[in-house]
């Protein structure tokens, strides 16, 4: 691509190679250390569902029985492959037996490793097939129905029912939507466990079960039959649960996942090792399954200025970006997050929207960007809403982001309408039709506000990087220069939820979702 904006790609190759180094060295401490959620990821890739008859997930009391006599270290799948060859019992059934107090798995004679690696790795590659097949049938559809050209239109159904959030999400996608997005319930995130089943009752949104995932699947693949396209399914990949929720939609074929390497930290107060030991590991699963992971810097712009803190958003980009690779998630799974948040009183704020969506589209031309609308500045004046997000669209098709989230003129009055949705739907896409190939008919003026713009921004970014390349990501993070937040190394939530691998340590996911696994 060239270069409308006359960036310097040798910053640009600076800025990611610091990227690149502080992805590298953190991932040094990563892959020294599994979590709790690992290892529950583990159990249910290898057949564990369910609940106790108190609720509690069955993967959560076999990773507990293992973590109570300090057995985390090895890794549950060389426990759990023990007891299958020693009880001869399924992997349900003995977490079954475990939560009824019958069996403790940490106490069975220990067979030869090397037959427990060929148990484990006998039922983990049938996952692995599964998982594969759901990849084909998306692939499938998408070869019957072609893909999408242009941005997706990315709509939110957050009823807190998800029989209603059917019904919602079908409509929106009779009114034009391509990609649905199930909000979650306030606080899940915090939540050390998945919730099991079908779920009627959620604030903010609803709770993301392997069930729910199931049922909108269904839905939306009966809606895609119906419009003769293929509708995408989203949810939230993040949070103290992200690696099992990332199994759970690679289960039943989500296509994309709202995954970001530092949203939880910030944002949610989770323990920093937590988070980043968890999002390797769910990325592992999300490349794998080919799922579009969707990252969070728009969140930096609602809590700080988005002009004087646009370069932090590209700065964690091009981390975020790192930490994917590092993952095996390619360029074209990577939705790198950012948003159209300056406040509308700003002269010019238009012209610097441009700049910053341009310079994100040069610097990650294969990436589907996920650019977000308007929020922060919504006023309830749905007239002046509704031209916003028009502006927002117009940044959209002149810069060829792909994930876009339907801005909202009802925002800051109430959780639309599928009215206020059918009036955002017509706004976008006939912006989309009007001026489809605008993009390409213009040119920005040399030194003028837009390039001058975007090179600040890069500059400025290189130089944030380097920084923390220098002081190293836990101690940039303690030091709050991501979104004004400061969080440390060992405070936040889900910090006990961490163990450090011991020699031996057996994930047999780890090799067969790696990129050779994957050959």
């Amino acid at each position: 691509m060239k270069s409308k904006l006359n960036l310097n790609f040798a910053i640009v190759e600076k800025a990611r190679q610091s990227a690149r180094e502080i992805a590298s060295s953190t991932h040094k401490f990563i892959e020294k250390h599994t979590s709790v959620t690992i290892e529950r990821t583990c159990a249910r890739l290898l057949g564990v569902d369910g609940v106790d008859a108190d609720g509690v997930p069955l993967p959560n009391i076999l990773v507990e029985n293992i973590r109570s006599n300090n057995g985390l270290s090895l890794g549950l799948s060389a426990y759990l492959g023990n007891a299958i060859i020693q009880t001869g019992k399924t992997a349900q059934e003995i977490a079954e037996a475990v939560s009824k107090g019958e069996l403790d798995i940490t106490r069975l004679q220990m067979a030869d490793m090397f037959e427990i690696k060929a148990k484990i790795d006998e039922i983990a590659r049938q996952t692995v097939e599964r998982i594969k097949e759901n990849r084909h049938k998306r692939e499938k559809y998408l070869g019957q129905y072609g893909d999408k050209q242009g941005p997706y239109i990315y709509v939110i159904v957050a009823t807190g029912n998800i029989y209603e959030d059917i019904t919602q999400a079908k409509a929106a996608a009779a009114q034009g939507a391509d990609v649905i997005a199930v909000i979650r319930t306030t606080g899940q995130s915090l939540l050390d466990y998945v919730p099991f089943g079908a779920t009627t009752e959620g604030f903010g949104g609803t709770f993301a079960t392997q069930e729910n995932f199931r049922l909108m699947r269904k839905a939306l693949d009966e809606a895609s039959e119906k419009h003769g396209r293929y509708i995408r399914l989203c949810n939230y990949c993040s949070g103290l649960c992200m690696p099992e929720i990332a199994a759970m939609g690679a289960l039943e074929r989500l296509d994309m996942m709202l995954n970001d390497a530092l949203y939880g930290i910030l944002f949610r107060d989770i323990n920093m090792q937590r988070t980043l030991i968890d999002q390797h590991f769910s990325r592992l699963i999300n490349g794998f399954a080919g799922v579009i992971i969707n990252t969070g810097e728009d969140n930096y712009l609602t809590t700080a200025d988005a002009v004087e803190e646009a370069h932090t958003v590209l700065a964690s980009q091009l981390i975020n970006e790192q930490f994917a690779l590092i993952s095996g998630i390619p360029e074209e799974q990577m939705g790198l997050g950012h948003a159209f948040e300056i406040t509308p009183d700003l002269k010019n704020g238009f012209l610097y929207e441009l700049a910053q969506a341009q310079m994100a589209k040069e610097i990650f031309p294969k990436a589907p960007l996920k650019y977000m609308p308007p929020t922060k500045f919504k006023t309830g004046n749905i007239f002046k809403g509704h031209v916003q997000d028009a502006l927002f669209n117009m940044v959209t098709i002149m810069t060829g982001q792909k994930v876009h989230l339907l801005g909202m003129l009802t925002e800051a009055i109430h959780t639309p309408l599928m009215s206020d949705r059918a009036l955002s739907i017509e706004n976008a896409r006939y912006i989309f039709n009007t001026m489809a190939d605008l993009g390409e008919e213009i040119q920005f003026k040399e030194n003028g506000i837009i390039t001058n713009r975007a090179n600040e921004v890069l500059n400025e970014a290189c130089n944030m990087l380097d920084s923390i390349k220098r002081d190293g990501l836990f101690k940039t993070l303690e030091m709050g220069r991501f979104a004004g937040v400061k969080r440390p190394f060992n405070g936040g939530k889900g910090l006990d939820g961490v163990v450090e691998k011991q020699n031996g340590y057996f994930n047999p996911f780890i090799e067969l979702m790696s990129a050779g696994g994957r050959k």
